[in-house]
């Protein structure tokens, strides 16, 4: 990472945030009635388990091997 321009380009930096926002917007549509508590009771271990493999599995861009 370039210490004058701090923000990084790798796309996994970015996955977990999305990934974060997408559970969130699972539990309210689910709250507002528009999916249903089935398919909230799928999708949102599924989305935690892919944001953990991500998150695992970052380390190989040139930012974070530094």
């Amino acid at each position: 990472m370039d210490k004058a321009n701090p923000a990084c380009g790798c796309h996994h930096h970015k996955i977990v945030p999305i990934i974060i926002v997408l559970i969130g917007l699972d539990f309210l549509l689910a709250a507002l009635g528009i999916l249903s508590s089935g398919f909230l009771a799928i999708s949102w271990p599924i989305l935690l388990v892919i944001a953990g493999l991500v998150k695992m599995m970052g380390r190989s861009c040139k930012c974070c091997s530094v």
